[in-house]
């Protein structure tokens, strides 16, 4: 098989593992508080990265005090705050139309550069964050859907999309580089040790946790953290950059669609339209960091 299309495969599988964890936050708040999860799913997955650091005989970073509050600033927004609002959010709405705010995550990455670094805006991404934002108006404004819960949980899942574009904005103010094996290891442990502090004030020990929320935490931490980490750059080593933005498109198509086959949720004609919006979108955004590349 040639190495492009293996790459193709493996960022396709990366992208609806990400997809995925929508499904499994939705299952997991159904059990366990938000950031009790968020601190269980990561104590999961640390060991896991700990042994691939030994495994490729990784060096560990050592950040300057500068870089080191960053990563901290990382870890809480990219790795405690994302999950702990989107399991939050995921107790008001959908996952379907949780799939579809997710999917803007490229588009809402852009516009934050644009807003906080200053970075001149070309028209092929105002068009992109315009598309972008039309595929979230269409899910959150669409009838039926007005109740405050719904509202409640739509903005909370927008807030997480936006903890994770200040993820992106921080890796970018980094002076020196990490390589993403030691930054995943460390988002993951420093992640870990600031959830704890929220997730002990929720009292999890009063909790009654389902087995399928606890099943559920388990899967998010081996499968999308630690495979789709695994995946992704499989497949990055293998095609350009570029292109594999493209397929961060994935990710809201197989939330979706696992949101009709496993939870049996119902796709309304303004969750399509939706996805339509937002897939337009970052299509067109890939095709415009390809074009200035």
């Amino acid at each position: 098989m040639p190495q492009h299309l293996q790459g193709y495969i493996y960022l396709t599988l990366a992208m609806a593992t990400v997809g995925s964890t929508v499904i499994a936050s939705k299952i997991a708040g159904s059990g366990l508080p938000p950031f009790t999860a968020t601190a269980l799913r990561l104590a999961m997955a640390l060991p896991f990265f700990v042994i691939l650091m030994r495994m490729t005989a990784s060096p560990w970073p050592r950040p300057s005090g500068r870089d080191g509050v960053l990563l901290l600033l990382q870890a809480t927004s990219g790795s405690v705050l994302y999950t702990a609002l989107l399991i939050s959010g995921l107790t008001y709405t959908s996952a379907a139309n949780a799939g579809v705010i997710i999917g803007t995550l490229p588009v809402v990455s852009a516009a934050i550069a644009i807003i906080i670094l200053g970075e001149r805006p070309r028209p092929a991404v105002l068009f992109a964050i315009a598309l972008a934002a039309a595929g979230v108006f269409a899910v959150a404004f669409e009838p039926g859907a007005g109740e405050t819960s719904s509202l409640i949980g739509n903005v909370l899942i927008f807030a997480a999309i936006l903890c994770e574009g200040l993820f992106i904005l921080l890796n970018k103010r980094l002076r020196v580089p990490i390589e993403p094996l030691a930054q995943s290891t460390l988002m993951t442990g420093l992640g870990l040790a600031v959830a704890l502090v929220p997730s002990v004030l929720e009292m999890p020990w009063t909790a009654s946790p389902t087995p399928s929320s606890f099943w559920a935490v388990v899967y998010y931490a081996i499968v999308p953290t630690v495979g789709g980490y695994l995946l992704w750059y499989a497949g990055l080593a293998r095609v350009a950059g570029a292109e594999a933005a493209l397929f961060t498109a994935m990710a809201p198509v197989s939330a979706v669609l696992l949101a009709f086959l496993v939870l049996g949720e119902t796709v309304s004609l303004h969750q399509l339209i939706g996805i339509g919006a937002v897939l337009l979108a970052v299509i067109s955004l890939g095709f415009a960091q390809a074009k200035a590349s």
